[in-house]
């Protein structure tokens, strides 16, 4: 009797309930991470604009302390204007304090945009902080309705883990250790049953696995030997259907 197989089969469909579970917990705990997600790139966003807002800010004060004194500047040519003694002179100081108007006028109405734009990203940080508490409402809820579930399955996934624990007691440890490197690649299906197909002569065999064709030589061996044999394709445990229907009983 392949008593070997047939343990390793046991453990094999303790390793597709527990991959199974897994991906149960994954998918709630994606759920979370989603969600949270979700709000550090909203948050994200919000500093962006702050920064923004901030640069605005920076810049329209920058307008506003040069326009104050070029202002000042304007007040000191007109004072000057009292005392020149040439209409050359005259008409000099009014050319540039002309110019400086010219100039304050362009500064101003960049400073006014810039505050327009400053007012505009703050609106919008404003939008943002309240979709952002929209969504920290969401994961809250998210969070609580995934929690229960989530420690309902991890309290399953140790209990199968102790039955599995038991159940490979008896395993060599080189086997097991490469039924584990098997479990880990297929997710949980580290086995797989030799089909046959035609009859008589004819009879052809494939990896229930992979699909691939197996030698004739896999099913001599393991009709009279217990032993591993792997898939020449995809490195699968390899067993007969009947060792199969042994294990299920």
């Amino acid at each position: 009797m392949a008593q070997m197989l047939e343990t390793l089969l046991v453990l094999q469909k303790i390793e597709t309930r527990a991959a199974h579970l897994r991906s149960r917990l994954k998918a709630r705990k994606r759920a979370v991470v989603l969600q949270q997600s979700k709000i550090d790139q909203l948050n994200k966003r919000l500093e962006d604009l702050h920064q923004l807002y901030l640069h605005k800010r920076s810049t329209a004060d920058e307008a506003n302390v040069s326009l104050q004194a070029q202002e000042e500047e304007v007040a000191k040519l007109r004072q000057t204007l009292n005392t020149v003694r040439t209409n050359k002179e005259y008409a000099a100081i009014l050319t540039q304090i002309n110019t400086y108007r010219a100039d304050n006028e362009a500064v101003e109405e960049r400073a006014l945009q810039t505050m327009q734009q400053a007012d505009e990203v703050h609106a919008q940080s404003d939008e943002l902080k309240a979709e952002v508490e929209v969504e920290q409402g969401r994961l809250a809820e998210v969070t609580g309705a995934n929690a229960e579930e989530i420690a309902k399955l991890e309290g399953m996934l140790a209990e199968v883990k102790a039955e599995r624990d038991e159940a490979s007691g008896n395993i060599a440890p080189e086997t097991l250790a490469s039924f584990d490197r098997l479990v880990e690649n297929y997710e949980g299906e580290a086995m797989a049953p030799i089909e046959e197909s035609g009859s008589g002569s004819r009879l052809s065999y494939t990896c229930g696995g992979c699909f691939m064709t197996l030698n004739a030589e896999h099913v001599n061996a393991l009709q009279k030997y217990d032993q591993i044999r792997n898939c020449d394709n995809c490195g699968r445990i390899l067993y007969l259907q009947a060792v199969g229907e042994m294990s299920d009983d």
